[in-house]
């Protein structure tokens, strides 16, 4: 090496060698960890994609409402239950077209969703999350009333069996093990205090098992066209696989009211009815708010209740020959919203006069 303080040719070469290998080197290194890093980050965004499919409609059935029912969307081939799908007995208008609702209505508590609707023309008056699927609870036995009355004559005896009697919830609470109890007699236990004991004896009675008879269900659903509905049970008490949507109860709850068993059952508010207890005779309550606070022209249908699914009602009234129905999911206050939005379709839509009613309590 020179001893010179300034660099020979040769060395200064070597210099800048040195410098552009240690410059290689280093932009080597930044390639490495930019393409680690982006692959951390497309792996964490593969796996959140994954967590958010994997969490979909099994465990909250509202992430897929409405597939198919969308404005200008094709409706669905098949129900939840995977069976094809006729078309609806009741056509509903202005269905998915809120803006449109003749009946404005904002509630400080709105329910989850809801519908008001002409039972006869299919005329929708207000709507809120129309297609949106929630549990249900006990307005399931809409359709276990509906399998039943179409499978089984008034007269037939149903055994009430030790699975019915033990099933959970809601109860007619007295009926006797091991007993035949008449098929009606079961059907107003079914409907007026939402029985589960009754909703299990008559499925055993009519299907021969609680899963047979399930599956009639899902069968009469896709029948009726109900795209957004699914059954596991005769009695709603377990709210997993069980949903509908406020568009298919609106269906339900007319062709329902046209079998002339059901309307009978669901328009009555008390009823004594011979039964093999002690007495002879079992007395059984509607817990349908219009029904107990006698709202005028009130002619059903029915409640239902779960943590999941909250209070719920299908009611319907009828006045001056205008049949009107609501339903609401998941409400506060069911009873007096119900009252509220029927008062408006027909007084705002129909020009009906007003009918002097005795107020529904908050809360009913």
């Amino acid at each position: 090496m020179s001893t010179s303080p300034f660099m020979t040719p040769d060395e200064s070469r070597q210099r800048r060698e040195l410098a552009a290998q240690r410059r290689r080197r280093r932009r080597g290194r930044l390639a490495i960890a930019g393409g680690l890093g982006l692959a951390v980050l497309a792996a964490i965004a593969g796996a959140m994609t994954f967590a958010g499919r994997s969490n979909g409609s099994r465990h909250d059935p509202s992430r897929v409402a409405g597939a198919g029912h969308a404005k200008g969307a094709a409706a669905p081939a098949l129900s939840p239950a995977g069976i094809a799908l006729a078309k609806p007995p009741l056509a509903l208008t202005g269905i998915s077209t809120p803006v449109q609702d003749p009946v404005r209505l904002a509630f400080h508590a709105p329910p989850r969703a809801g519908l008001l609707f002409n039972l006869a023309t299919g005329r929708v008056l207000w709507q809120r999350n129309a297609y949106t699927r929630l549990p249900i609870a006990s307005l399931t036995k809409m359709m276990t009333a509906l399998v039943t009355v179409q499978s089984a004559a008034p007269n037939k005896l149903v055994l009430v069996t030790r699975q019915a009697v033990a099933e959970g919830g809601s109860k007619v609470g007295v009926l006797p093990l091991g007993r035949h109890v008449r098929l009606e007699s079961m059907l107003y236990g079914l409907m007026l205090p939402s029985g589960n004991d009754a909703a299990v004896a008559l499925a055993q009675s009519v299907a021969g098992g609680i899963s047979q008879f399930v599956v009639r269900m899902n069968e009469e659903a896709a029948r009726l066209g109900l795209g957004c509905t699914r059954y596991s049970s005769p009695s709603g008490f377990y709210d997993e696989g069980n949903f509908s949507c406020p568009a298919d109860l609106a269906v339900l709850a007319h062709v329902d009211l046209a079998q002339p068993r059901i309307a009978r059952v669901v328009h009555t508010y008390s009823a004594v009815i011979p039964f093999p207890i002690k007495g002879g005779k079992l007395y059984l309550y509607n817990n349908n708010p219009l029904l107990i606070y006698r709202y005028p022209g009130v002619s059903g249908l029915k409640t239902g209740y779960t943590l999941a699914a909250g209070r719920c009602l299908v009611a319907t009234a009828q006045r001056d020959g205008v049949q009107l129905g609501v339903v609401l999911l998941n409400s506060q206050d069911p009873g007096t919203q119900a009252r509220q939005l029927l008062d408006r379709g027909f007084a705002g839509v129909y020009h009906l006069p007003a009918v002097p009613e005795p107020p529904i309590p908050a809360g009913a």
